[in-house]
């Protein structure tokens, strides 16, 4: 049964670093919603557990982060067709009659933060170029090919974790070594980093960025810092330069909406008040 006040949580193994909690909570107060939405640090084996228990205890939905993404498909009723097809879910929505639906709602996020910072961008234009074969990697060529990106051209160090993606995906998705990256980018419309280089505490990204075409964006899903050593080097060469935390805020909205009852909107007000945590 559901409570009068609606709770959402994120739930995940470490889970102190999270953002949501400041990210909804900013959201809450704003529009004034009365709910709340809370950490919680679920070990694997207690995961089936804790979402069974959920929805008896007022949840009506929740985040999920690592390392929990890929087996709450398998706990879930409801699997939406991206959240399949990208192979793990970040969205859990607790409905009424007790079923759990599982959403991945990172693709949605990464493209709506691309069309805010770079609003001519349109995906039919020309190739994608991404780096990287991970998970985040997946929910970018999903979105990427949803939207009708005519190629995107993989590069990873693990060529076989990359030619996965290639099967999972279809023709459209091709796959390279990182050495190629000079001359696949000539006519490439958009440069993604999907990896965790450039992150701090990470080895730095290292890209021959000199045949890319200063019409092209750079989008780094890195977020600490903002401001990537390959941002810094996109803009200095003329190009749009996105930054990753637009991602993060974006690929939320939807499980408020469905949560909260409220579409909200991202905001420089909510990306000073995440950075400031």
């Amino acid at each position: 049964m559901t409570a009068s006040v609606p709770l959402a949580a994120v739930i995940g193994d470490p889970i102190g670093h999270s953002k949501s909690p400041m990210l909804h909570g900013f959201w809450l107060r704003a529009y004034q919603i009365s709910g709340y939405y809370v950490p919680l640090h679920v070990t694997s084996g207690d995961l089936e557990q804790v979402l069974a228990a959920m929805p008896r205890m007022g949840f009506v939905g929740a985040n999920v982060t690592i390392p929990h993404k890929e087996t709450v498909l398998d706990l879930a009723d409801i699997v939406t067709d991206r959240a399949r097809a990208i192979g793990a879910a970040n969205t859990l929505t607790f409905h009424k009659d007790g079923k759990i639906e599982a959403d991945n709602t990172d693709g949605y996020g990464f493209l709506a933060n691309i069309q805010q910072n770079a609003p001519a961008f349109d995906a039919k234009d020309g190739p994608a170029v991404i780096l990287g074969a991970g998970g985040a990697a997946k929910a970018v060529i999903y979105a990427l090919l949803e939207a009708g990106t005519p190629q995107v051209r993989v590069l990873n160090r693990n060529l076989d974790r990359a030619k996965n993606l290639s099967a999972r995906f279809g023709d459209r998705v091709s796959v390279h070594e990182v050495s190629d990256l000079p001359n696949l980018l000539g006519d490439c419309k958009l440069l993604v980093n999907s990896t965790s280089l450039g992150m701090i505490g990470q080895p730095s990204l290292a890209a021959d960025l000199s045949n890319l075409p200063k019409t092209a964006i750079v989008n780094d899903i890195v977020y600490t810092p903002l401001e990537t050593d390959l941002l810094k080097q996109a803009r200095a060469m003329g190009a749009v330069a996105v930054d990753g935390l637009g991602m993060l805020l974006h690929q939320a909205a939807p499980g408020f909406a469905k949560w909260f009852g409220k579409e909200p909107a991202v905001t420089d007000d909510l990306r000073r008040a995440v950075l400031a945590k």
